[in-house]
């Protein structure tokens, strides 16, 4: 026997257009990008928080969107990968990623420029990581860079060249 469902209104920002909608309490951020709003971009991949497919920036953070009920993203921005661009260019970060070859199957990929995008924003606002040593400024830094997307998983293993691309989009902040 399931349960009712209830429904609540939520407003959010998703890519810059407001959008006013009548949800389940028990959908996820994901399914409501995904399912009700057809941002396919952000991928379904584990649906446990562990593989980082579909992080998003929330609120200017990086943020599993399988992990967070849409009800709780009241009154939020949520930038996806679709609105990485803008004005039809690429976000530097994206331009880097095809210059250095950053991405095979690709099926990460929307994640892992979300999460790059996010990190790199924590880099410049000083924020440090379990990597960063004690009273320093963190740098962009193979280290910092393995620590800081150890959330994002890529099956095809395009590390070496993602973190390139980082690194060159990084460099021109």
């Amino acid at each position: 026997m399931s349960a009712a469902a209830i429904v609540s209104a939520v407003t959010l920002t998703v890519n810059g257009a407001r959008q006013e909608l009548e949800l389940d309490t028990r959908t996820t951020l994901l399914d409501l990008l995904c399912e009700e709003l057809g941002a396919t971009g952000t991928k379904k991949g584990c649906e446990q928080g562990q593989c980082g497919a579909c992080t998003v920036l929330l609120d200017g953070r990086r943020t599993n969107a399988c992990l967070i009920l849409a009800v709780t993203c009241e009154g939020a921005e949520v930038l996806t990968v679709e609105g990485l661009a803008a004005g039809g260019e690429l976000h530097p970060l994206q331009r880097a990623v095809l210059e250095h070859d950053g991405l095979q199957c690709g099926y990460c990929t929307p994640g892992q420029l979300c999460s790059a995008v996010g990190m790199l924003e924590e880099l410049e606002a000083g924020w440090p990581s379990a990597v960063t040593e004690p009273g320093a400024v963190p740098e962009l830094s193979g280290a910092e860079i393995r620590e800081r997307m150890a959330g994002n998983l890529c099956r095809c293993g395009a590390y070496a060249n993602l973190a390139a691309a980082i690194v060159q989009a990084g460099a021109q902040r």
